[in-house]
């Protein structure tokens, strides 16, 4: 089976960008929210109220590479996820998420419900015939460093955009895991609150980050983190 999304044989380019994370309380997430809205415009993917759903199936080996080399702050590392937005399974993408020397990049590709299916029932080896790097390097590695679904984190995201430096904020909302379950494809399953009643701050961008966006982000005592919300649901496993 091909996959019908593309047909290219050519590498992604290698695109790095800078990014700062902070682990922020309620009360300074009403403040942050405030302000962002008045100065910039909300992602396209927003829904009325701004926000939206993201749901994401992580993928480690046996052994919890990714969660480790995480946690050990290795310099170069990645991660593969499936994800979707809402309910809608008409747009999934399998990512790999890679961090060199503290800056961070993503690979992607879109993938069918059909082939999610077939690839969480152990089913990958039409991946070779997609003719696509990343789906390709799935299949390798799942079959030589047993890479497997893991665990399931799911959260409410308002993501706001800046074109100058191509910035893109997000506020990280309610995160949850789905503990054992790898039901991905079931937007109603059940997902346990784990989040502690605190939001995660990220900013993304590419070579400078102008001084509006630095000012808008500020908060007193607040310094740039490493917190990953895979890791944190890793924990109710």
């Amino acid at each position: 089976m091909t996959i019908a999304t593309t047909t290219t044989k050519k590498k992604q380019p290698l695109k790095l960008r800078h990014e700062l994370k902070h682990n922020i309380n309620p009360q300074d997430d009403l403040i942050l929210t405030s302000r962002l809205r008045k100065l910039f415009d909300h992602d396209s993917n927003a829904g009325s109220h701004g926000s939206y759903r993201v749901s994401s199936l992580y993928f480690d080996t046996p052994s919890d590479k990714a969660l480790k080399q995480k946690a050990d702050g290795v310099n170069q590392r990645e991660k593969f996820r499936l994800r979707y937005y809402g309910e809608d399974l008409s747009f999934i993408r399998l990512e790999k998420k890679f961090k060199i020397n503290g800056l961070c990049g993503k690979h992607s590709v879109p993938v069918a419900v059909e082939q999610v299916k077939r690839i969480l029932n152990g089913d990958i080896d039409f991946l070779l015939s997609s003719r696509h790097p990343l789906l390709i390097e799935l299949y390798s590695k799942m079959k030589g460093q047993l890479l497997m679904p893991k665990t399931i984190v799911n959260y409410d995201r308002e993501a706001f955009v800046y074109e100058p430096g191509n910035v893109r904020i997000t506020i990280d909302r309610n995160l949850r895991s789905g503990l054992n379950s790898t039901d991905f494809l079931n937007p109603k399953l059940f997902h346990a609150p784990v989040h502690d009643g605190l939001a995660v701050l990220e900013v993304k961008y590419d070579e400078f980050l102008s001084d509006i966006v630095s000012m808008a982000v500020q908060l007193p005592n607040r310094q740039a983190s490493s917190y990953s919300k895979y890791a944190v649901c890793r924990k109710y496993d």
